[in-house]
């Protein structure tokens, strides 16, 4: 996995998971609390998330073969599918089990302070793990919103330890409310409802990053403005061979890969060897101007206004 594909997000995250799934589980054997085990449980399973997106970004390296043409960029894609339903279900399904156990029968927090101790240093490292993924994010997202870093990521890991750490963060604001307030008030049933809020927030953001996810594993078009280097480079021969783009289609085969297909019209009068030798400048001039083209179709034609936008 290159930088851009979030590695050192994705360590960071893994190392901040780890040693917070342990330390919370400890503090859940001492207090009892639902939602230090809730919490626990939320970091072990982020803890295997990222063993999932390092493995997928290992696996998509894979050399094409006869039956996989195209390559396995899409593994990442679908790894990061696998981290959403991980997420739904281990994450989010079990809190709000056990948040609904705790609201029904419910027990004092022993040793709160502990539990509150391990919260805030979760609450810091999370925080490091957070401000690392959003360091190596900030290169790609360029003049977007988050949200819409999120919606058009063509790099699965990046959005998806994003929205980890921030449903960590908030998570473990929950927990420390539902703590708190379950201490304070002598209300052991504050706790659970606070379990119940970290169940509904994790199941939030499973919901997004399966709509994202799923959206890359049928394969979405290059960025408009990848699309329109592509095009602006097919016509871009000062000879004159390839007159203009009659339609053309994009698709990501994976992060960095994308499939470039086009109809390009030719100027009258072209022989077979100019129009070889056009199409074969264009697809030079095509790979410049745009890296990730790296697979490229073109079709060459007579402009005809009926095939224009479409057709085949």
């Amino acid at each position: 996995m290159s930088a851009h594909g979030g590695s050192r997000a994705v360590l960071a995250a893994l190392g901040a998971n780890v040693g917070i799934a342990v330390i919370k589980f400890i503090a859940f054997l001492l207090t009892g609390s639902s939602s230090m085990l809730a919490e626990s449980v939320h970091s072990l399973a982020d803890s295997g998330n990222q063993g999932l997106l390092l493995l997928g970004g290992r696996r998509s390296r894979r050399q094409a073969t006869a039956e996989h043409p195209f390559g396995y960029g899409r593994d990442r894609y679908v790894y990061g599918f696998l981290v959403a339903l991980v997420l739904f279900t281990v994450g989010g399904l079990f809190a709000l089990y056990e948040g609904i156990h705790k609201i029904s029968d419910p027990h004092h927090v022993d040793s709160p302070l502990i539990a509150i101790g391990v919260l805030v240093a979760a609450i810091i490292l999370e925080s490091l793990s957070f401000r690392t993924a959003i360091r190596e994010s900030r290169g790609l997202k360029g003049e977007a919103s988050w949200p819409q870093f999120i919606r058009r990521a063509k790099v699965p890991e990046l959005p998806v330890v994003l929205l980890e750490d921030f449903a960590a963060l908030v998570g473990l604001a929950f927990a420390l409310v539902g703590v708190g307030l379950a201490t304070l008030l002598d209300q052991p049933v504050w706790d659970g409802i606070g379990t119940v809020g970290i169940g509904a927030l994790l199941i939030a953001v499973a919901v997004v990053l399966i709509i994202e996810t799923k959206s890359l594993l049928l394969g979405e078009a290059a960025s408009p403005a990848a699309v329109a280097r592509i095009e602006s480079a097919l016509v871009g021969d000062p000879a004159g061979g390839i007159t203009g783009v009659i339609h053309s289609r994009t698709m990501h085969l994976g992060p960095d890969e994308v499939l470039v297909a086009a109809k390009v019209s030719m100027a009258p009068g072209c022989t077979l060897d100019e129009v070889a030798g056009a199409i074969n400048a264009a697809e030079a001039r095509v790979r410049a101007a745009e890296p990730t083209a790296r697979v490229i179709y073109l079709e060459p034609d007579i402009y005809r206004p009926e095939l224009a936008g479409g057709g085949p």
